[in-house]
Formats: structure tokens, sequence, C-alpha cells
């Protein structure tokens, strides 16, 4: 029995399902999940003193790779003024300032410690500001286990939603409207029909928990104008793809301005941190400057501060970062394609910047309907055919993948290779 398998049968009788979070179980690709021990650069190393390479980079925030010395540095020289004071610091002054500098829509912010956090109080936010009580979001879209999040499509666009998680109470599910990513069609309708009862629409501009889906040409767009025509506010959820897809995040790629954004994981450099903000007269509902209560014991907690300061400067002031990562993304995702070919497969790979997924479907996809289609129990031989060739991917076929500018390309061919033999092995067990 291996370190991994001891721990996990510990765990379970310790933690709910073994895991302090359900995607870590493995449960949608079967076998025991691994425990990790130590990150370097592009690299893990579980219980077991095994060696894989990171496509991970614990779900975004290791933009730079684990361990990046300026940021280890920085927590290390925050450590020696003690963990935590319950009261201002100078480092959530800089780290304001840094993030209204970067990102483009974002005139006031408010620290918090998770971005599950962040959107929990952007949509309290919301609503105060417009004293409506409905929000719209999106299938497939995952903004946190806040409960306005955890409702499932009824049966069409235009159903109320139902909620998807015991314990998430009906009133709550049904003033959570759900609509297909990329249809502005429904979007509308769903505004028409609640004219002057929805307070914000909430979404991915580039969607991560569904796997990698893009925004349609004109999309975010239309949501833009609906919510400017209906006086509703836009919410950009950029915990996953805020300072990695550009320096202002996914609205500075594509040109969009939401009222409000939530951030998190590389906001922190890899700490428990998030952050929301925008237009500053909404923001200024926030206690104690407006009625809106929120607050956190931990927030601008000045080691998360830090790191967080640390990363963001280093990626402000170092715009190859940003090339390195089109050329690493560009080169896999062709390696990737390739390997399909070689394998007789016509699946479909959905790619942006340093975000990806294959998913395993020939359907083009563009929602979450398209997103099912997929061969769920050849992605899990596929995964651990992967594992086994030690390379690290997300354990569920609904994950983007997250690329640092620590993979060389000598590590990229790697990994284009391994895929290469990984999907023929997963394509001849499952005859």
């Amino acid at each position: 029995m291996t370190t991994s398998e001891q721990l996990f049968e510990k765990a379970k009788t310790l933690i709910p399902g073994g895991v302090n979070s359900p995607v870590r179980a493995f449960r949608s690709v079967g076998g025991t999940p691994l425990f990790m021990k130590s990150a370097k650069g592009p690299y893990l190393y579980d219980e077991d003193g095994r060696q894989y390479i990171e496509l991970i980079n614990s779900w975004g925030p290791m933009i730079l790779g684990h361990a990046f010395e300026p940021v280890e540095k920085a927590v290390r020289d925050a450590i020696q003024h003690s963990f935590s004071f319950g009261a201002p610091t100078r480092k959530e002054v800089e780290m304001a300032e840094l993030i209204t500098t970067m990102v483009p829509s974002v005139e006031k912010v408010r620290m918090v410690n998770s971005g599950t956090e962040a959107t929990m109080a952007a949509i309290r936010v919301a609503r105060g500001f417009t004293n409506r009580d409905k929000i719209i979001k999106f299938e497939g879209c995952y903004h946190g286990h806040g409960d306005s999040f955890l409702i499932a499509a009824g049966s069409g666009a235009m159903t109320m939603g139902v909620p998807d998680s015991p314990g998430v109470t009906k009133a709550t599910a049904a003033d959570t409207l759900t609509a297909p990513f990329n249809d502005l069609a429904a979007v509308e309708a769903l505004l028409d029909n609640n004219h002057n009862q929805v307070a914000a629409v909430i979404l991915e501009p580039v969607v991560g928990n569904m796997g990698c889906v893009l925004p349609e040409p004109g999309f975010l767009e239309g949501i833009r104008s609906l919510c400017n025509k209906h006086g509703v506010v836009l919410i950009f959820d950029e915990v996953m793809t805020g300072f990695r897809l550009a320096k202002g995040g996914a609205q500075e790629r594509f040109g969009i301005v939401p009222d409000l954004t939530t951030m998190g994981k590389i906001i922190g450099g890899g700490m428990p941190v998030g952050a929301y903000g925008g237009r500053a007269d909404i923001m200024n509902m926030v206690s104690p400057a407006g009625p809106v209560y929120q607050a956190g014991t931990l927030s601008g907690n000045p080691i998360a501060m830090s790191a967080g300061l640390a990363m963001l400067h280093y990626l402000n002031e170092h715009p190859e970062v940003y090339t390195r990562l089109e050329e690493i993304g560009e080169k896999l995702t062709t390696g990737f394609r390739a390997g399909l070919v070689k394998a007789g497969l016509n699946y479909t790979i959905n790619h942006i910047g340093s975000m990806f997924t294959m998913f395993m479907t020939e359907r083009p996809v563009s929602n979450f309907i398209d997103a099912k289609t997929c061969d769920l129990p050849l992605f899990g031989r596929y995964f651990h055919a992967m594992l086994k060739r030690g390379v690290y991917l997300a354990p569920s076929q609904f994950e983007s993948l997250f690329m640092s500018v620590a993979l060389t390309d000598e590590l990229v061919d790697q990994v284009i290779l391994a895929n290469e033999e990984s999907l023929i092995e997963a394509m001849n067990k499952g005859e």
C-alpha cells in the first residue's frame, strides 16, 4: 500500500470523504488521490517521492511556478512581523492601489479570504445597490459554494432554479435564474420576464469549471448591453482569469468593463485570499462607508498581502510572462491536437492563453450541455495513463488546466508525448 493510500484510508475516518474539497477525492476518475508533500517550479512531489509535471498549479495561482523565489522571500520577510493583526496595515493600501492600476474596472476594492467570500459579497452589494433580489447565473459556471450559486438549471433557460445541494432553501433558489452560457436570447428573456427584479448577472468571462469554455464573439458585449438597458449590475468572476489571461484579466483581453469584479487565486500568490471591487458608487455601499455589511477577521492578512504584492508586482513589471504563457499554451495545444490525430480521434480542445481543456467529445463545447456529452470513463483511463507517465492533470473532465511559465520547451515536449501515448492506452483499455 502506498503512503497516499494509507493517508487516504485514515483521512476518510476523520474528514468527510477523506478530503477538504470534493474534487480532490478522485471520485470522477477513480482510484486513490495523491497526497502531495512538496512542489518547486514545474514539479509536484507526492508522499511516496514521485515527481509529476504540473498542469494544475494549485488550480491557477502558481502562474510563475511553485515556490517562486520573490514570492517565497516576501512571505519569509512578512512572517518576522507576526502572522496577523486584526488591524489595518500598509500592505492593504498598497494592494488596493496596485489592483486599481491593473484591473480596468476597479475603482475601489475590498479584500476577503477566498473567491467564495468575494462572490457572495459581490452579490449582496449588487442587491443592496439596486434594491432588487434576483440574480442570473449560467449553467456550469461555478462561483464558490455560496447558497445563491448552488443552483442547477431547470428544464429550460427560462425555468426557475432548483437547489443543487441539500441545505439550499427553495426561497434562495427562487431568486437565482439560470441560462445556458453563450445564449444571449435566454438572458434577454429572463430580464424581460423579470422586469426590475434582477440585481445582477454574474459570469466567468472565460469558464473554467465545466472545462475551459470561451465566450462566443459578441456574447460578452451583448451581456454588457443588456445589463445597461435593464439597470443590472454586471459581475465578472475573475477568480480564475484575473491576472492570468492578461495583467488586467479577461476584461482587459476582451475589452469589456464590468461593474464589479471578483478576484482570487493569483492575487494571493498561493495564499488563501480573495477580493471584490468595481465602480466607486457601488463599492461605497459596503460598510462602513455604506449600509451593506461584510467583514472578516483575517481579511487583508499581512502574509497573504505580502505574497500577493510580490506576485502582482512581478506580473506588472514583466509583460514577457504573458508572451511566454501564450507560447506555451499554443505549443501544448498544438501538440495535443496532433496526438488526437495520431490516435484517430476528433475531440474538442478549447484554449485561450494559459488555460485549456481537452474534451472527450467530438461536439464543439460552448456550454454545459455540450460539455456533458464527454466520454467520462475514457477520461478516467486517460487521466491515470497520464499520471503513470508523470503528468498531473485535474482529476475531472470538467476543469480547465492552468499552465505556468516554469514549463520549459523540453517539459512541454514530454507532456505532448505522454498525451499521445496515454490517449492510445486509454482507447485500447476501453475495447
